[in-house]
């Protein structure tokens, strides 16, 4: 127990001093009784007010860390986007060129996928919470092992829901020998001095590409990783201590959206030039990323762990653009056949919407 040196114990004699000796004025009450951080007295034998410092600041970060997390994440990659990505994309713009078709504006946005994962390190040093319980580790795998699965393919088959859904809708725009894709090879080549291979030559590679989206999980686990590991890995679990797994679902959704402003004026997933840029685009990209939030949001309490989630992003990562290559005109972002349109994306609305139901009946307890 804390005592304040300034209250004598009940009975006890206080001996002289130059503050109490005969003659001496009485001491203030607020010195006789202690003061509270607000300035009021304290009674006698209370708990002092702890000092206003580093560490009631920690204290506060503390009780306040999904909070501090989105703050800090914010700050960190929208800095980075305007400092080191902006002044890439913005002459590109200028020139009348789309700034992600660049190369090196598209390793620059990649590195922000990074900076979710560099802020749950910086929050919790900041917090004092360390790294216990990280939501990392695979947690009673044999149990669990399904939804690494379910992480790793079902967005490619609700991808491909999406994508058929579009075509039997728009059966004129689909064409299998993806002549978008070949006329794009065949331009990027000849600008780079290399003479292309013949058309049926272009289209097995793009086949080839289609193929290899089966490892695509793994081969983006690293980057996505980057990103999973801060929203579903420390901001999920603590908007849990808040609000219901929907709930935070949701929220989390328009955060990431949110998150994604920056690129998405430039372009990112809906283009430029669109009626209502870039609100419209921002607002869609709210919509997408809320419905893989629920999705990622169920795999990661199901399983305990981030990974599934970061299997899952790396899916939608490498599948997204493939049914585009079957597109004999220009897509519409906003329609399809891609999962970010309102008919592409379909499959993953259904899955958000199963989620959500699953979440509500058995909300569950991650596994420990």
């Amino acid at each position: 127990m804390h005592t304040n040196p300034s209250c004598p114990a009940a009975g006890a004699q206080t001996p002289p001093g130059p503050s109490s000796g005969p003659g001496s004025p009485a001491a203030p009450a607020s010195t006789a009784l202690g003061t509270s951080a607000a300035g009021a007295p304290t009674p006698p034998g209370a708990p002092a007010a702890p000092p206003a410092g580093p560490r009631s600041f920690r204290a506060t970060l503390a009780r306040h860390r999904a909070a501090t997390y989105c703050v800090v994440t914010f700050a960190l990659t929208w800095a980075y986007f305007f400092a080191v990505v902006y002044p890439l994309a913005l002459p590109l713009a200028a020139a009348g060129e789309a700034p992600l078709s660049s190369t090196p504006v598209v390793l620059a946005v990649g590195v922000a996928m990074f900076f979710p994962a560099i802020s749950v390190v910086v929050v919790r040093l900041a917090t004092g919470e360390g790294f216990r319980r990280a939501w990392i580790v695979p947690r009673d795998f044999r149990r669990t092992w399904r939804y690494y699965v379910i992480g790793w393919f079902a967005p490619m088959v609700l991808i491909a829901v999406g994508a058929v859904v579009f075509f039997l809708v728009n059966p004129g725009v689909f064409d299998p020998s993806m002549p978008g894709f070949v006329a794009t090879a065949t331009a990027r080549m000849q600008d780079a001095g290399i003479a292309p291979p013949s058309a049926s030559e272009l289209q097995a590679v793009g086949y080839a590409q289609l193929a290899l989206q089966l490892v695509g999980p793994l081969l983006n686990s690293v980057a996505c990783f980057g990103e999973e590991w801060g929203w579903r890995g420390y901001l999920l679990p603590h908007a849990l201590e808040r609000v219901s797994p929907v709930k935070a679902a949701l929220g989390i959704g328009v955060v990431w959206g949110l998150w994604h402003a920056p690129i998405t004026v430039l372009g990112h997933n809906f283009g430029l030039g669109y009626p209502g840029w870039p609100v419209v685009g921002i607002l869609a990209m709210c919509c997408f990323c809320t419905a893989l939030s629920c999705l990622f949001t169920w795999l990661t309490l199901r399983s305990g762990s981030c990974l599934p989630a970061v299997f899952a992003h790396g899916a939608v990562n490498a599948c997204g653009a493939g049914p585009a290559l079957f597109m004999a005109t220009a897509a519409n972002p906003f329609v399809g056949p891609a999962p970010t349109g309102i008919v592409g994306g379909i499959g993953f609305v259904a899955a958000a919407a199963l989620c959500v139901v699953s979440l509500r009946r058995h909300p569950g307890k991650p596994v420990e």
